[in-house]
């Protein structure tokens, strides 16, 4: 597959391709090199680590459900 690099180096990945990374609007993905090229994988989440923000909750607040606040619309213009 030939993807097209434009003059701001980016890069567009065929639809198909992104769906089959689990990919979306705002995910990061992970570049990275190998002896034969370079491995291109998405950038998940290690919901481990964030057992250290456990003391930061206030307590009686309701569960975060980070896939409901990920299909949320959302304001291109706060993104940077």
């Amino acid at each position: 597959m030939i993807v097209k690099i434009t003059s701001k180096r980016q890069v567009t990945f065929p639809a198909h391709v992104l769906d089959r990374l689990g990919v979306k609007p705002g995910d990061h993905l992970e570049l990275t090199e190998g002896l034969d090229g370079y491995i291109l994988r998405p950038r998940r989440i290690d919901y481990s680590r964030l057992g250290t923000l456990r003391d930061k909750v206030v307590p009686g607040q309701p569960p975060f459900d980070i896939q409901k606040f990920r299909e949320q619309p959302y304001d291109p213009a706060l993104r940077d």
